[in-house]
Order: structure tokens, then sequence, then C-alpha cells
């Protein structure tokens, strides 16, 4: 296969990449940066957040305080960029939207991760739920509050448009709710900014947000695999049972039979994102070869992915995935402390209902708020949480 046409590398940016110059441009107008693309400008805001420096102490997997070398949901968010970046250079994307998708995708989990995301889906079940999608769409557009003429960060559509659409379309072409939204509906968060700005929910993303997306899997494939590993609950021989990385274990033995175990665990991921890295970028070089898109709105038109793992990756994708969920996730140990971390903030989430006096003058809902917006405002609150700030309040309202 020639990949003159399509690009491969350095170079001019591909015909179907995003370019800058042709943003569909921001909510509220603002006059262009003479040193940095808009794309550049969205990254660098992301960057500057006050939620992007609360991942600092969020739990990925394991609880901030469990141990110095857990990867938290900043350590992620930045081996992300880094995956994505490097996608998105391989197939003359525009990498500094790649970037600003990867910083951006998780400004909206709350604390303990998945924990806290189960806690208050299940308290604002009345009012819509909680989804961490929709929340990090809220934070930057909304949350935020550090420029004098608006709320949010004012992204571009495009950086909106990836951040909604991270796991794919919403929606189809009739507005119907697809997939995991099929049951329950489009968060109300992302329905109501669509009603203004049309992020085209029925459609693909643009390639920068598809590579961010693949970026995530193959992150937490890599790093859950480490900190499973650390953490005792995955082995090396029962990885070798995996046909990836079995296949990798066992070319590290080859070349290196004395290996210390330390520097195998290291090789193995290592390896093993970069075996990733190098499928995507071939997968995609191939489907973009057969669509051939002309345009940024010709990928999100495609009706598939085109940067994705091909089909013998993606089932050994689903092989780590599963042994992930079945020896790490739900592992008792694992699974005890999330339990704990749900009742923690659920028990917040009601006494902030029941006595909105508890929480900080700012963020008590005023007393004209309907149940559902006062409630959507203590799920904000509570959601912005670090892990330590969120165990502070427990210990202060509880003992």
């Amino acid at each position: 296969m020639s990949t003159e046409r399509i690009g491969f590398g350095t170079g001019p940016r591909a015909r179907f990449a995003a370019d800058p110059q042709l943003s569909r441009g921001r909510v509220h107008a603002e006059p262009p940066s003479p040193t940095r693309t808009a794309f550049q400008r969205d990254r660098d805001r992301v960057v500057h957040s006050t939620a992007f420096r609360r991942l600092r102490e969020k739990t990925q997997v394991f609880l901030v305080d469990e141990g110095d070398h857990y990867r938290t949901r900043l350590t992620h968010t930045l081996e992300v960029a880094q995956i994505a970046r490097a996608l998105a250079r391989a197939l003359r994307l525009d990498e500094d939207l790649a970037e600003a998708l990867a910083l951006a995708h998780d400004l909206g989990h709350p604390p303990f991760g998945h924990a806290g995301e189960r806690a208050l889906d299940a308290a604002m079940v009345e009012f819509g739920g909680f989804d961490h999608n929709a929340q990090s769409l809220a934070v930057v557009t909304r949350l935020e509050r550090r420029y004098p003429r608006f709320d949010g960060l004012n992204l571009t559509w495009e950086t909106l448009e990836g951040l909604v659409k991270h796991n794919g379309p919403l929606t189809d072409r009739s507005g119907a709710p697809v997939l995991r939204y099929a049951e329950r509906g489009i968060p109300k968060v992302i329905a109501d900014f669509s009603r203004t700005t049309d992020l085209w929910l029925w459609s693909w993303p643009g390639a920068e947000a598809q590579a961010a997306a693949i970026a995530d899997d193959i992150a937490y494939d890599a790093h859950d695999i480490d900190d499973g590993l650390r953490a005792g609950l995955l082995s090396l021989d029962g990885l070798g049972e995996l046909s990836l990385p079995g296949r990798i274990l066992a070319d590290i033995a080859a070349e290196y039979p004395d290996l210390a175990r330390e520097r195998i665990v290291h090789e193995l991921s290592r390896r093993l994102i970069t075996a990733m890295i190098e499928d995507v970028i071939a997968e995609s070089l191939r489907r973009i070869e057969e669509v051939m898109p002309v345009s940024s709105d010709a990928v999100r038109t495609a009706g598939r992915a085109l940067i994705t793992f091909s089909r013998p990756l993606e089932k050994a994708d689903g092989e780590i995935k599963d042994r992930l969920r079945t020896d790490v996730y739900r592992h008792e140990s694992v699974m005890g402390v999330m339990r704990q971390a749900e009742q923690l903030v659920r028990r917040l989430f009601d006494r902030y209902r029941s006595d909105p006096m508890s929480m900080p003058e700012a963020w008590r809902p005023p007393p004209d708020l309907d149940d559902a917006a006062a409630a959507r405002r203590v799920a904000d609150f509570l959601a912005g949480m670090t892990d330590r700030y969120a165990t502070a309040e427990y210990r202060r309202l509880f003992g």
C-alpha cells in the first residue's frame, strides 16, 4: 500500500486533518492569537484550568494514597496525550487538537474514579443521572470561571465535538440516542448545549478525536497491567496466557533470559504500547486509503471509525480488558475500597442535599432553584473534588 497520497509522518497536514484556520470557531468570538493556533490555545487553556490540576489527586484504579507509583487520573491523562500526539504525527493530523482532546477527556471524572461516578449516577437517577463525558463538557463550558466575559474555557467547536463524542456517535441521523444512551437518553448537559451549538451528535468525531480516544484505550491497557502487577493482582505467568502480552513476554525471555522482573514489567509495557500504536497506524492508513476522505467532515461522515485497531488487535485488546476486569477491577481488595468510596460520595451527596448550608457559600443552591437544578449543583460540586478533599469533607461532616 502506498502512503504517499495520504501521507505518513512529518510533513504538510493531511487533507482530512482538522485545520485551525478553518475552525468552526468558539461560542464567544475572540480575536485570533498572533502566536498560537486556535487548537494550541485550547490545549493551553485546558492545561491551565483548575479541573486539570485536580486530576493529580483523583483515582485511576488504585486510590491516590495507596502508593506513590500507581497512576492517578493526571498521569493517565499525560500518557494518553503522549500517545495521541504520536498517532497524530504519524497520520499527519493536527497534533495540538489531538493533545487538547487527550488532556481534556477526563476533566469530568469525580473523586474515586468509576466508584465516584457510580455513586453520583445513582444519586442523580431522578434528575438525568451522571455521566463523566457530559461532566467534562460542563467543566469546559460552564464550571471553569476564569475569564471576564464568559464562563467555561470557550474552546473551539472541534474540541467540544471531540470531547462529547469520545466514544463515538451519540445519536443516529434522526436524533434517536444510540448505544450506551439508547436506554436513558442523551445527558441533559449535552442535549441543552447542542440546542444552541450543534455538535453533530449523529456523526463520528474528527480524526484527531478518534486518535485521542484510541490513545485512551492503549494507555489504560498498558498502565493498568503495570499497576496490577505492582499491586500483586496480576502475574507475568497469567499474562503469558494472553495472546499479545504472551507473545511479547516470550520475545523478552528469548532476548533477555536473565532479566530482572522489574525490567521485564517495564519492557512489557513499552512493547505493548509500541505494538498497539503501530497497529493503529497501519489499520488507520488502510481504512483511510479505502475511504479517501478529502476533508475533516468526510471523516465524520464515513460511517465508521477510521482511526482504530485492526480486527486481530481488537480481539487482543478485548482479552486484556477481560483479564483486567476479572483480576484487577473486580478483585475483592479493589472492590472493597471502592464500595467504601461509593458510600462516602453518596453520603456527602445526601448531606449536601438535605443541608445546603454545609456546602461552601459559593456552591450553595439559591432558594429559588428547582429540585433538579439544586441536585445538579451538588453533583457539580462533588464531581470537582479530589479524593483528598472528599475524604476531608466526609471527616468534617461525619467524624
